[in-house]
């Protein structure tokens, strides 16, 4: 793939209608650099996990999390403590290595191609915010898993899939709601011609939409995108302010008197329009709420739960080897957290390397039936031209390697899904 980002320098003729030259440049030297940075980066931390396993890393940070335990009066019998002390440390190590990396790729990659839009303050106050929150929702969640497995009995990895089930659904229902807003400010889509075509072609579906926000994406990047969430009688709509070209920001003017910059974002001057007309959100829209009317989610959510079911029958299967905890340098103790640690991250690595491939072919098909949905909303015409506009605006590389899209790509390549929609838009 990254031949073809070298190599591939001029627009190729099929393209020609749908690019011009300037932006395919723009995009195949964007393209270039993310690959340069997913290889260095990759490498470090291939390098990084297999320096920790030869070196003990993880039995000296269990012996160590055993002693900071210790000192606070929760001696080896309290396992689930010392497993909580070992999360949190493990989790600062990760983010803490993680660190110059993400700053580069935000600074120094994102900065370059035009997307970053965060002051060095934002940043680092976003990545507290997330440690903070990340760590009071796992270390409660893991603590009260590590109970279930401990009083379970012979069929503890029902009781436990089952609670990571709840817990999974939960956490779906709240996030939008409580979580993402801890980060983002959603507004309520104003009344207008956009809203009321929103309400009118989830309708005509039966959709059961409730609200629909504009989340305010443009303060992070110019990145776009566009979700709906919530069960039962109860969707909402989020609309990345990006994706709409008469609500993004980085289509105004900084306001007589601003520099353009405040304690959180920085506003830049674009050439350019960003965004969809509301026709073209519409016809994206229309995309996403087939895989509602297809059944992708509900069939993804099943998908995902018969493999979290298979994985922790697998677990109680394999808990009882010692030669596992022994390969990692655990000769004496078999605690439960290492034990998930091995078998989930290590034992399966391959199983789900090949799971990964299938659901990524599994949403190739998906997307292609999600556009013919839209399709027949008669919305191909403008999911074609918002299809192009959204390539551009993210500066998407048109041309793959075919193994490489064929690994890697759960969305199907620019060129295929236009030539599907090409037809319906010719008539």
């Amino acid at each position: 793939q990254r031949r073809v980002y070298r190599t591939t320098t001029h627009v190729p003729q099929e393209l020609g209608q749908i690019m011009d030259s300037e932006t395919f440049e723009k995009s195949r030297l964007y393209q270039l650099d993310k690959s340069t940075f997913s290889f260095w980066s990759g490498l470090y931390s291939e390098v990084e996990s297999t320096m920790i396993l030869l070196c003990g890393g993880i039995p000296f940070l269990w012996k160590l999390s055993g002693q900071i335990s210790g000192r606070a009066g929760f001696g080896p019998e309290y396992e689930i403590v010392q497993s909580l002390v070992f999360l949190l440390l493990a989790t600062l190590f990760s983010a803490l290595t993680g660190l110059p990396w993400s700053l580069y790729n935000t600074f120094v990659i994102e900065e370059k191609h035009g997307f970053n839009q965060q002051t060095l303050g934002f940043f680092f106050k976003d990545a507290i915010k997330k440690f903070v929150v990340t760590q009071c929702i796992l270390l409660p969640v893991t603590s009260l898993l590590l109970y279930i497995i401990k009083i379970g009995g012979d069929y503890f990895f029902i009781y436990a899939w089952l609670f990571t089930l709840v817990v999974s659904l939960v956490l779906v229902t709240i996030y939008a709601d409580y979580i993402a807003p801890l980060f983002d400010k959603f507004i309520p889509l104003p009344e207008g011609e956009l809203k009321q075509q929103i309400e009118t072609m989830a309708k005509s579906i039966d959709f059961p939409l409730t609200k629909v926000y504009v989340v305010e994406g443009s303060k992070r990047s110019s990145h776009s995108n566009a979700y709906f969430y919530g069960f039962f009688k109860n969707k909402r709509i989020v609309l990345f302010d990006t994706l709409l070209e008469d609500y993004s920001a980085l289509n105004k003017e900084p306001a007589e008197g601003e520099d353009g910059e405040n304690e959180e974002t920085k506003s830049k001057t674009k050439n350019k329009k960003q965004g969809c007309k509301n026709e073209e959100v519409l016809a994206v829209l229309g995309h996403e709420l087939g895989h509602w009317k297809l059944g992708h989610t509900v069939k993804n959510i099943i998908i995902s739960q018969m493999n979290s079911f298979l994985c922790f029958f697998l677990f109680a299967v394999l808990i009882g080897q010692k030669e596992l905890f022994a390969a990692f340098g655990f000769y004496d103790t078999q605690p439960t957290l290492i034990g998930l640690m091995i078998i989930f991250q290590f034992i399966f690595s391959p199983y789900n390397e090949v799971l990964s491939f299938c659901l990524t072919v599994l949403s190739r098909r998906f997307e292609f039936q999600a556009d013919a949905f839209a399709k027949e909303l008669g919305k191909a015409k403008d999911l074609y031209s918002a299809l192009i506009k959204l390539n551009k605006d993210n500066l998407g590389f048109p041309v793959s390697d075919w193994i490489f899209s064929m690994w890697h790509y759960s969305h199907p390549p620019l060129l295929e899904r236009l030539q599907a929609l090409k037809d319906a838009k010719q008539e």
